[in-house]
């Protein structure tokens, strides 16, 4: 193909067989070509044009082996269209976000999270943060000609990104915030790995850096694998630590555990740390503990979709009602939806999943104690959640349609018996809540094709359960 063959964005989209998720356009390497990359960001571009004006945008990448060369993809394809780039190399998606929105410029990262490493993705920013599913909608139908891309420009990495995102929380406290503590981070391969312990030990703790991989590790923080939870209690033994602190592969979710080493949900952890920042409105998914509502901690709590998009769409009808508004997810992401102040100064709006500002919420409020004493505290309801791989989304979606005409029958097959129905919920997939308070909620994963399901009950064993014999009768369907 000749440097000046024509191609059309839509047409290479619709070809690749690539679509938008709850967090971003996922799928294979193989299919993010260097034209593929192209075609979504001279869309992502000419839909920013229209409400906005620049002529930079900023790209950085995770720690996969195939990024890099499809964020030098993205940067060709801003020349054609006369826009520059500026490179932040390896950073958190928050941080990226962050420096972005200070800009007011729009933002690629290019990553695909928690997904295995044969698979990427591109996450889009608006100069005001993410983009909205409408944006979605615009960017995969966007018709903007541009030449096939052959020439791949290398990208000189800028490091004011790293050193904002640092400073954005740094300067919140003086020293003695974490003073005493020790905590360790599991580095592998995540893309916040440098900035992490540069963030502890400036609030006074002691960082002990533990298994840094040269090996992208896709860990997810909602289906967390036994090994690391295995790993997460001998390393608390070994180096006496009052927390271990890691995230997903862009540090965009937190993996926090306690000082036995026992990970926290995300959404025990966003409850611990939105009552520490005087969070009175909340956005969080359907899927999320209903401790959030009974810890009674909140003056106004909204239910919405599972994604970052549907939580941020809800901020702008809470923040007409109330003072501080923020939001997180049952994988952890935190989002801070208004300014508010801590300790006495201004932490501006941040509306993307973080992974930094809950844990250190989370860690100053125990900061006299043990975290595990917080969690104790709360309303004591227990969630789990697993997934199956390889699981096609229509197969997802036949047997959750199924469901909601017959969600007794689904019942049964999942291996309940003799259950009264109280409640069935359909905003996202389907969730449903038994007579004696057991929850149970199925849905396709919006990432990959996986089936997910969700759990809560009294006793955490009882929640595990429900999950193990529910995805292995899916199975024999």
């Amino acid at each position: 193909m000749s440097i000046n063959s024509k191609l059309v964005s839509a047409k290479i989209i619709a070809e690749s067989d690539i679509s938008f998720g709850t967090s971003g356009a996922r799928g294979l390497v193989t299919q993010f070509t260097a034209n593929v990359c192209a075609a979504f960001t001279v869309a992502f571009t000419q839909c920013m044009k229209r409400n906005f004006s620049f002529q930079i945008v900023a790209i950085a990448i995770d720690n996969r082996p195939s990024s890099y060369a499809m964020a030098k993809a993205c940067s060709a394809a801003l020349q054609q269209l006369g826009i520059k780039t500026i490179y932040y190399g390896v950073v958190p998606t928050p941080a990226l976000a962050y420096v972005a929105m200070q800009d007011s410029i729009p933002a690629i990262m290019v990553t695909g999270s928690h997904i295995p490493f044969d698979r990427n993705g591109l996450k889009f920013y608006r100069p005001d943060g993410e983009i909205s599913k409408a944006d979605e909608i615009e960017i995969i139908t966007e018709e903007v000609t541009f030449s096939a891309v052959t020439d791949l420009p290398e990208l000189i990495s800028n490091d004011r990104a790293a050193e904002e995102y640092i400073e954005r929380y740094t300067s919140l406290f003086d020293v003695t915030w974490l003073v005493g503590k020790r905590i360790g981070i599991y580095e592998h391969s995540s893309a916040g790995r440098d900035l992490y312990y540069r963030i502890f030990e400036k609030l006074g703790a002691e960082v002990i850096a533990l298994e840094r991989s040269d090996e992208f590790v896709p860990i997810d923080t909602e289906a967390v694998s036994e090994e690391d939870k295995a790993k997460a209690i001998n390393w608390s033994k070994e180096y006496n630590l009052d927390s271990i602190f890691s995230t997903d592969g862009d540090g965009d979710r937190p993996l926090i555990s306690d000082e036995k080493g026992n990970w926290l949900r995300g959404d025990i952890l966003g409850l611990l740390a939105a009552d520490k920042l005087n969070i009175e409105a909340l956005a969080v998914p359907v899927s999320c503990n209903t401790a959030i509502e009974s810890s009674q901690k909140f003056k106004y709590v909204a239910r919405t979709k599972i994604g970052s998009p549907y939580v941020i769409a809800e901020f702008a009808n809470l923040a007409k009602k109330f003072n501080s508004v923020a939001g997180f997810e049952a994988n952890g992401g935190f989002l801070l939806g208004t300014d508010v102040l801590v300790n006495g100064q201004t932490l501006k709006a941040l509306p993307t999943r973080d992974a930094v500002l809950p844990a250190i919420m989370l860690l100053g409020a125990a900061r006299k104690g043990v975290i595990s004493k917080l969690v104790n505290s709360l309303p004591q309801r227990f969630t789990h959640s697993d997934r199956i791989q390889n699981f096609a989304t229509e197969k997802s979606q036949t047997i959750i349609s199924k469901g909601k005409v017959a969600p007794a029958k689904l019942l049964e097959l999942l291996g309940f018996e003799d259950v009264e129905i109280k409640s069935v919920v359909e905003t996202d997939g389907l969730r449903i809540t038994l007579a004696d308070g057991i929850i149970v909620h199925l849905r396709p994963s919006g990432n990959a094709p996986e089936l997910r399901c969700y759990a809560e009950a009294d006793n955490y064993i009882q929640a595990n359960n429900c999950v193990v014999n529910s995805l292995k009768n899916i199975q024999k369907i």
